[in-house]
């Protein structure tokens, strides 16, 4: 008699050894500016109201055009960004390398960024260039634009981050570059994220997993992070085929260790990423839909339980 076929499981049981799990619990991705939480994210709270998980696809439609080169879409008013309320619960950035390193993402992601002179019209640009040996990048305005002389704001999205800081300046561009203006690094940032409630790792011991059936074939996906709104996963490009942001996943079976939760879940996100010992991986953000008050007691529990095994 045939044996029967192992599952995805037990095909990989090396992945759930304890270095393994280690080293990617290490580099999970962050959602947030990099390197905004040194030394371990365990959990924290979001200041601005929004939908629990960042909506990535959603910036793009917006405007921010991932990726460098001719590709870009023009600037236009739809990209511009609001300042942080002076009331908003941000945190500070001032740590000079992760500001450098946040710099180069939006330089290398395209992402508009807003600067608002003082007392004039707000200005569109893009970062052109990081040079972290002097501390130093280059702005890139918008056709025909320019900056008065003296302190600018400047806003622009960073992952699921409103990312400010401010600089002041003769912003006089570069010789025969009318358009590329230079600037110096600012010693810090404000940070502000778009979430509003507390998201919390997944321990590395313990089962915390999602499985579902999606147009009749079975996902067992690893959760990395869980919230009251909703939970993140990850797996393989190839597993990830048909979870597009939209979807709707409907009687999912969410093991947080010892608890078993049955939800439906909306794909909110999906963004590729690379893993030291797993190479490409798929991040999978997804919220709450429908949750009965029972199914979110459950979670808060699970939650509580999370909390408190890390104190």
């Amino acid at each position: 008699m045939k044996a029967p076929a192992k599952t995805q499981r037990e095909r990989l049981s090396w992945l759930e050894s304890p270095a393994v799990r280690k080293f990617s619990a290490q580099l999970r991705p962050k959602w947030t500016a990099l390197r905004v939480f040194r030394g371990g994210l365990k959990g924290y709270i979001k200041g601005e109201a929004m939908s629990n998980l960042s909506i990535a696809n959603n910036d793009v439609a917006a405007g921010a055009n991932p990726g460098q080169g001719s590709g870009r879409l023009p600037l236009r008013p739809s990209d511009i960004v609001e300042r942080i309320a002076i009331s908003a619960a941000s945190h500070e950035m001032t740590d000079a390398e992760a500001i450098g390193e946040s710099l180069q993402r939006l330089a290398e992601q395209g992402r508009p960024v807003t600067i608002y002179p003082a007392g004039a019209e707000p200005v569109l640009a893009r970062i052109a260039s990081v040079d972290p040996e002097s501390s130093r990048f280059t702005l890139e305005l918008d056709h025909g634009a320019s900056l008065p002389p003296g302190r600018c704001t400047f806003v622009t999205w960073l992952d699921a981050a409103r990312f400010q800081f401010e600089l002041t300046s003769t912003w006089t561009p570069l010789p025969g570059q009318p358009g590329h203006v230079p600037a110096d690094f600012p010693t810090h940032c404000t940070v502000l994220n778009r979430r509003s409630a507390n998201r919390l790792e997944t321990p590395l011991a313990g089962n915390f997993l999602a499985s579902f059936v999606l147009f009749g074939n079975p996902y067992e996906l690893q959760l990395y992070d869980v919230a009251v709104g909703g939970i993140g996963m990850r797996c393989s490009p190839r597993e990830a085929t048909g979870l597009h942001p939209g979807r709707k996943l409907q009687r999912v079976r969410l093991e947080l260790g010892d608890a078993v939760v049955i939800c439906d879940l909306e794909i909110r996100l999906a963004r590729r990423f690379r893993s030291f010992l797993l190479g490409e991986q798929v991040q999978i953000g997804c919220r709450f839909v429908n949750l009965s008050p029972a199914m979110q007691a459950e979670i808060d529990k699970a939650i509580s339980r999370m909390t408190l095994a890390r104190r």
